[in-house]
């Protein structure tokens, strides 16, 4: 029974479903859920004359406010969940098992855009090295697609 579940999202792929399931699971075992965003690692920004334009610690609070808007909005409806948050910064695979070893997660639940075989060879997937490479369970979801109007 997973009693800590990591969700790393990612505004690429839509997961508002597999939050709601998250968040029955979660209700039914009283397990608390952390919702993780991984960003890209903050560089300092310069013109082209080279001077900075940004600090690399401004660029990162900067991520970090967004990512934190970004996971409490995914959160909506699960108010009577157990939450946490969590940002981190470089490669989404090494990042997403790093926080889940740290956290101790019993549950990594992820979203997958479920690309065709060819597709994951050629691009290669978050969701399946998380899956390959994680020592806890791993539940991966079909991420919905929009219906066309």
């Amino acid at each position: 029974m997973a009693k800590r579940i990591l969700v790393p999202l990612d505004e690429a792929v839509p997961a508002e479903s597999m939050v709601e399931a998250v968040g029955a699971l979660a209700r039914s075992t009283g397990a608390t859920v952390r919702l993780l965003h991984v960003a890209p690692r903050p560089d300092s920004l310069t013109d082209d004359y080279g001077h900075v334009l940004v600090y690399a610690d401004q660029e990162s609070a900067r991520l970090e406010a967004e990512a934190l808007d970004y996971l409490r909005a995914a959160a909506i409806g699960l108010e009577d969940v157990a939450l946490e948050y969590g940002v981190r910064y470089g490669d989404a695979v090494d990042e997403i098992l790093e926080e889940a070893r740290a956290w101790n997660a019993d549950l990594v639940a992820m979203a997958t855009r479920g690309r065709s075989c060819i597709g994951r060879a050629l691009i290669g997937s978050v969701a399946e090295n998380v899956f390959r490479k994680a020592p806890m369970a791993v539940t991966l979801y079909r991420a919905e697609r929009p219906q066309p109007a």
